[in-house]
């Protein structure tokens, strides 16, 4: 085939402009559908977020459609510690506010939590004792649910009333300190490891050397004294409620039928029995600590998605 007098001057180069400009006009195609289906998985997401909590938007916020008599719910869900998301500062700051709520005729601690840290426990115990004394007359009720051991307990213990679920674990009165031992590692794999301390005992507890008879009486002695205050908060908490026969500082935890019964707690229920047939109060209104809106959804978003997707479980469940 070739070339005529016919054929139109610069056919090419206009070829090869509509070729690009259908090429962008596709691409600017695929990039809007992009955009939309991104829009369309982010509202799935939310609205499934919105389902699973099941209470909608309300309880995201402290909303001001408050009842006028209601039982104030605080959470203590999940590790106890500074930068775990029940710690001390927003816990603090939260029952504060669920104290001096103007319709709160009770407050109740959700618990839901193994246990953590013993100095982020005991600051919470200590405010809600100093509440307590400051609001003598709105009662404080502890109620757990799966778990409500070991750091959690020490919280509990500061409630007038604590109530737990026939199957719930409680107590694990006692203190534990984990580390290691490598000492023969870097000899076998051929380390040369160098040390350079100030002070006799810098080096305490190295997983790199061996163990001193001194460290180990120095470390029995320092989890002794903070397991004397474990037991001391405990005893002064529930008084003669405690079964004094039973071992009960031994660490074990119990279910919540054994618990009543060793004197841990007051009785089954659950969150809404206990504000129905204990306080005398259906409304329950919670206080959570005030973050901004997406940072409770990211929160809650993750949630869902450990629930949903990766489904753990971490507690024990009939089958």
């Amino acid at each position: 085939m070739g070339w005529s007098k016919d054929d139109k001057p610069g056919w090419e180069r206009e070829t090869l402009e509509n070729l690009v400009q259908a090429q962008v006009i596709e691409q600017r195609r695929a990039r809007r559908w992009g955009i939309f289906f991104k829009i369309l998985l982010f509202a799935y997401l939310f609205a499934l977020l919105i389902l699973v909590r099941g209470d909608g938007f309300d309880s995201w916020f402290e909303t001001d459609r408050k009842p006028g008599e209601h039982v104030a719910v605080v959470d203590v869900d999940g590790m106890i510690a500074a930068s775990a998301r029940a710690n001390a500062e927003d816990l603090t700051r939260t029952l504060k506010r669920a104290f001096e709520d103007d319709g709160t005729q009770a407050v109740m601690l959700r618990i839901n939590s193994g246990g953590g840290s013993p100095v982020q426990a005991g600051i919470i115990h200590d405010e809600l004792l100093r509440l307590k004394e400051e609001h003598e007359d709105i009662p404080l009720y502890a109620v757990i649910g799966d778990i409500g051991a070991s750091g959690a307990y020490y919280i509990a213990v500061a409630a007038d009333e604590i109530y737990a679920d026939r199957a719930s674990l409680v107590g694990s009165i006692g203190v534990r300190l984990d580390s290691f031992g490598v000492v023969d590692l870097i000899d076998n794999i051929g380390v040369e490891r160098r040390l350079f301390t100030a002070g006799e005992n810098k080096a305490f507890l190295d997983p790199f050397l061996p163990l001193e008879p001194d460290h180990v009486d120095h470390m029995e002695g320092l989890i002794t004294d903070v397991h004397q205050q474990f037991i001391d908060v405990v005893r002064a908490g529930r008084g003669e409620r405690l079964d004094e026969d039973a071992d009960i500082f031994n660490g074990l935890t119990w279910t919540g039928e054994r618990s009543v019964e060793l004197g841990l707690t007051d009785g089954l229920g659950n969150p809404r029995s206990v504000a129905r047939d204990v306080i005398g109060i259906e409304e329950m209104v919670e206080f959570r600590p005030r973050r901004t809106p997406i940072q409770l959804f990211l929160e809650d978003l993750g949630t869902v998605v450990m629930q949903q997707v990766l489904n753990l479980e971490s507690t024990p469940q009939w089958r």
